[in-house]
């Protein structure tokens, strides 16, 4: 996909992140979804670390997926993310896991974060953080 809004990231399964059958287990996806949302906002110019040395935190509120097939181990898929949707006080991203070689769809989610201060009090995103993260429609259906 060569819009600039969506970013990826590769990962291969390994052993650890398989059940017997030798299928990606499904706590994995979160995971996943983490790594791509945190890449994400590094590409757009927003360190979450610097985020949380300023203060602001950003808290997962709701998670949804939806599991297609399964990954198995050694496979390598992409991880896509975008923003869906940015408000006042939350912003939430959209995912898409696929088989890197075949192209097939493994999973979809999205994930909802708060913004909260250090005292996990609900605060407001900061007008730069809000620029800097474009919504768009989903590339997939969730």
């Amino acid at each position: 996909m060569a819009d600039n809004n969506v970013s990826e990231i590769m990962i291969r399964v390994n052993y650890s992140e398989t059940d017997r059958m030798g299928v990606a287990y499904h706590g994995r996806y979160p995971v996943w979804f983490d790594m791509a949302r945190t890449e994400h906002l590094r590409r757009t110019g927003v360190a979450y670390r610097e985020l949380e040395d300023g203060g602001l935190l950003l808290t997962v509120s709701e998670l949804q997926v939806r599991y297609r097939r399964g990954a198995e181990y050694d496979d390598l898929v992409r991880v896509r993310c975008w923003v869906r949707e940015v408000a006042t006080r939350r912003v939430t991203f959209g995912y898409v896991v696929e088989h890197a070689g075949r192209g097939d769809i493994l999973a979809t989610g999205m994930t909802s974060l708060i913004a909260v201060n250090r005292d996990f009090g609900v605060v407001h995103l900061p007008a730069d953080l809000k620029d800097a993260l474009c919504a768009i429609p989903d590339p997939v259906r969730i």
